[in-house]
């Protein structure tokens, strides 16, 4: 089994700043992919952003404020929001797809944390 500890969320002002952390551990042969979603009151899940070992992806919402980075070391992968607004207000999580040695892929979630924005 695999494990996802998230961290970081909190309670900001308007044009803060709040680094989220994900550490995966356990049964990991392999991680294919690291990102953070969120979802916000009434609202679908949303992808946040994204990484593998080459290459990053954001949302529109996200471009030019969020960096995406992971410590490969560590199995942990971090979301850097600067320049919050209080639309970005919602629950965010971690997911991350784990190759297993049979040339499938299993996708877990972490908990789940906070992010509010005032104005």
């Amino acid at each position: 089994q695999v494990q996802l500890v998230e961290s970081g969320g909190g309670l900001v002002q308007a044009g803060g700043s709040l680094r989220l952390s994900c550490a995966a551990s356990g049964s990991i042969f392999s991680i294919n992919s690291m990102g953070w979603y969120r979802q916000a009151p009434a609202k679908e899940r949303e992808l946040v952003a994204s990484i593998t070992t080459d290459s990053t992806m954001y949302a529109d919402s996200g471009k030019g404020r969020f960096t995406i980075s992971r410590d490969n070391a560590k199995n942990t992968v971090y979301l850097q929001m600067n320049n919050l607004k209080p639309e970005d207000t919602a629950v965010y999580y971690c997911r991350v797809v784990i190759d297993t040695p049979w040339s499938t892929s299993r996708i877990y979630w972490g908990q789940g944390t906070q992010v509010t924005v005032s104005s």
